[in-house]
């Protein structure tokens, strides 16, 4: 019993790291970067269609996935790239949030290498509540364990929120950069009107380069810096992805106000239209000492819908794969 009591509570204090800012934190990656830039939509230029799984805590037994599938293509007809997705956060059988979105972004060729995107996303986020196998204080008896029934009152009814997101590419030559801005509407996740449950709007910028290395340029070499800013928390990260022919390997390493430092590797393997990739996000160190040592696996798949050769026309940007 007392090992129960023990692993609830050390789980609800790990949903509480990962739901930082009221959402969950996906990490460093393009696979999902849709949901915070809708300027990115379009930019591959082929129809591309994302799949990924993310398991967070693994082997901690706190039942902590995500499932992400987004896709975006660019349209002539509508000088820009349009996109959707949606995803579910499954957390520990007690919260669920549902998110679904579209978005658009207008392409402008400003000078002959220099490109701007300019893009707004709408979606909604559906929070689910499930308190069957909660344990409520009043629940936990000293010397007999848990007793039942529990004299407090908890809303388990659901909340569907509207939300606004934009955001701003530009690429120049060999480089990009993108920021954007999440929660325009900053949606009430509670529906009781509380500021302080309220998603804080989130600033997030990025910078990157593309330089091709060797005496036939075959290896590619994108190194990345990105900023977010969230009710007051600061993260940074830096990292860069490395590729030769088909396979990509990456790194990036993130920190922080609350003073941890993680790291996330993986990969990537293409063949034809159709793309593997896996990452893992360990904690280096950690201020509290709270965070275990493995904190994300992602693996997932990436599939080119119809191969047109849009860059006849356009210039796309190659994200780098991290």
């Amino acid at each position: 019993m007392t090992k129960r009591i023990i692993l609830y509570l050390t789980g609800t204090l790990l949903i509480s790291f990962m739901v930082e800012g009221q959402e969950l934190d996906y990490g460093s990656g393009y696979h999902t970067v849709i949901r915070d830039n809708p300027a990115i939509s379009g930019s591959e230029g082929d129809a591309v269609l994302k799949l990924s799984y993310m398991n967070h805590y693994p082997g901690r037994n706190f039942n902590l996935q995500s499932f992400f599938l987004s896709y975006d293509s660019f349209f002539p007809v509508l000088h820009g790239g349009v996109g959707a997705y949606l995803s579910n956060d499954y957390l520990g059988g007690i919260i669920n949030d549902l998110r679904g979105g579209f978005s658009y972004s207008y392409h402008l060729q400003a000078d002959r290498d220099i490109f701007i995107n300019a893009g707004l996303g709408a979606s909604f986020l559906h929070r689910g509540l499930n308190f069957q196998n909660v344990i409520l204080p009043d629940q936990i008896d000293p010397i007999y364990g848990i007793s039942l029934p529990s004299a407090e009152v908890v809303d388990i009814r659901g909340h569907t929120v509207f939300d606004v997101s934009t955001g701003v590419m530009l690429y120049a030559g060999r480089y990009f950069c993108g920021l954007s801005i999440s929660h325009l509407t900053q949606p009430d996740l509670t529906g009781n009107g509380s500021d302080t449950e309220r998603l804080k709007r989130k600033y997030l910028a990025s910078i990157a380069g593309t330089f091709m290395i060797g005496n036939k340029q075959e290896l590619l070499i994108t190194p990345v810096i990105t900023g977010e800013i969230q009710d007051g928390r600061i993260k940074g990260g830096a990292g860069g992805a490395f590729s030769l022919s088909l396979f990509s390997v990456n790194a990036f390493i993130t920190t922080g106000t609350g003073g941890d430092l993680n790291l996330r590797t993986g990969f990537t393997l293409m063949k034809g239209t159709t793309g593997i990739f896996y990452s893992y996000t360990f904690n280096i160190s950690s201020e509290n000492d709270l965070l275990p040592f493995s904190l994300m696996h992602q693996a997932g798949l990436s599939i080119c819908l119809f191969n047109v050769d849009k860059r006849k026309t356009i210039k796309t940007i190659k994200f780098p794969i991290l």
